[in-house]
């Protein structure tokens, strides 16, 4: 079977234009299930170019709705916000495209804040990218937004097939999911100002665990849950 008649005109012609190698090469790489996204080198992410190779994972329909969702909900205001778990930085530069905001950014991975980096350098935006522990360290400043699209999949979980050529630490999380949103919550305490916001991304299964945490912490915040394309709990708010 010839893997690059089952891939959709753009795609095939983005890949002429930007694969390096064989197209031979890259038939078998498909039909390995490798991303034809690391293939091409890039994504269109909300009217931005972001280059993407196995540092960093590649973005999905979901965080476009995320980064939708908090555009709508804060336009209009002045914020100082930070993004964690970057990876790309796609996130971070289409909010520091669309809203009137100062951003840090920061991973784990110095690999995947080189890639960040270049995205950022490319979009034309100033974000400040840092490398941070988060389960191991705080935050240095207070912020008005934290907003993260954090690693939430269950070690036992099924994934596509692709996935396994995208980075672990990027994807994978313990305590069923729940490891990066009771930490982030945790280390907002003193790093969210007053009547700030958290915004996630969530795993299906996980939003009435991260809302009963949250509550935990925030007893009087407002917290809203909203659902993907697909009808599934997918992002929360976390109004404090």
């Amino acid at each position: 079977m010839n893997h690059l008649n089952k891939i959709g005109p753009s795609e095939f012609n983005a890949l002429k234009e930007n694969y390096q190698g064989d197209l031979k090469e890259a038939e078998k790489l498909l039909a390995d299930n490798y991303p034809i996204q690391y293939l091409i080198g890039f994504v269109d992410f909300y009217d931005s170019k972001i280059k993407v190779n196995e540092n960093v994972i590649i973005t999905r329909y979901e965080n476009e709705i995320l980064v939708y969702k908090t555009i709508k909900k804060l336009k209009g205001k002045k914020l100082k916000g930070i993004d964690l778990c970057t990876g790309s930085g796609a996130i971070a530069i289409a909010l520091k495209k669309n809203l009137d905001i100062t951003l840090d950014a920061c991973d784990i991975s110095t690999d995947a804040l080189k890639v960040a980096n270049m995205n950022a350098l490319d979009n034309n935006v100033n974000i400040n990218f840092f490398q941070k522990d988060i389960l191991k360290e705080s935050l240095n400043e207070k912020y008005d937004l934290i907003i993260s699209n954090p690693p939430y999949v269950k070690k036992d979980e099924y994934t596509s097939p692709e996935t396994k050529y995208e980075p672990a630490i990027a994807l994978f999380a313990n305590d069923n999911g729940l490891e990066f949103y009771k930490r982030i919550l945790d280390i907002s305490k003193k790093s969210l100002k007053k009547k700030g916001i958290i915004i996630f991304e969530i795993g299906a299964t996980l939003s009435k665990d991260i809302k009963e945490y949250a509550l935990s912490i925030y007893p009087q915040a407002n917290i809203t849950i909203e659902q993907d394309f697909n009808n599934l709990d997918r992002f929360i708010f976390i109004e404090t």
